[in-house]
């Protein structure tokens, strides 16, 4: 039994140095998802394209987490292409845009497709209320219930006001991302070490 609760501590006190994660970032197109990866990255606003296909930066160590982000085109097209980047994934950063206040249920929606999928079992989600520098943005409690986030039973989660133009938010929206990652990891190693002694 002391040798069980030995291994066990040092896996969990393992995780206070840095992890690596693997992190997807999706949100329908236009929501702001490539212009948040490059003002968390380079601190700097980057004119960009609609995203077809990919972008990937590692950033960080934050809270101890080096996070690697999968910026995923969010055009209808390539939205049934990301059930393929959700393997290995320790953490979701679910984008909306809240001035797009027409789109929300088809954000839902894909939100719900998305967390639906075998490999997203209990993944943590930030969700970032992109654009809060707009007149009409909605407040994020009100996308939140937009987004029935509070169904969201099992699943440790996050919603944070941003606006990715000027960096508001982000750096809270990574911090959350990080420590809700090492909680998942945490419990994620309990639950198989567990597993393991029965």
């Amino acid at each position: 039994m002391g040798q069980l609760i030995s291994k066990l501590y040092t896996l969990v006190s393992g995780l206070s140095c840095s992890v690596a994660a693997n992190i997807v970032m999706l949100g329908l197109d236009s929501s702001g998802k490539t212009t948040i990866l490059y003002k968390i990255k380079l601190n700097e606003t980057v004119k960009t394209l609609p995203t077809v296909g990919f972008n990937v930066e590692t950033v960080g160590p934050i809270k101890g987490i080096s996070l690697t982000v999968w910026d995923i085109g969010g055009q209808e097209k390539i939205r049934r292409l990301w059930q393929h980047y959700l393997k290995n994934t320790d953490g979701l950063i679910y984008v909306v845009d809240s001035n797009d206040k027409d789109r929300l249920c088809e954000a839902r929606e894909e939100l719900y497709g998305i967390l639906n999928s075998a490999n997203m079992r209990n993944v943590p989600v930030v969700v970032i209320a992109n654009k809060q520098d707009m007149p009409d943005a909605l407040d994020p409690s009100i996308v939140a219930g937009c987004l029935n986030l509070d169904r969201m039973k099992k699943r440790k989660w996050k919603i944070q006001g941003a606006c990715a133009k000027t960096g508001t938010g982000l750096f809270e929206s990574m911090k959350a991302m990080s420590e809700l990652i090492k909680s998942y990891k945490n419990e994620s190693l309990l639950e198989e070490n567990t597993n393991q002694c029965k």
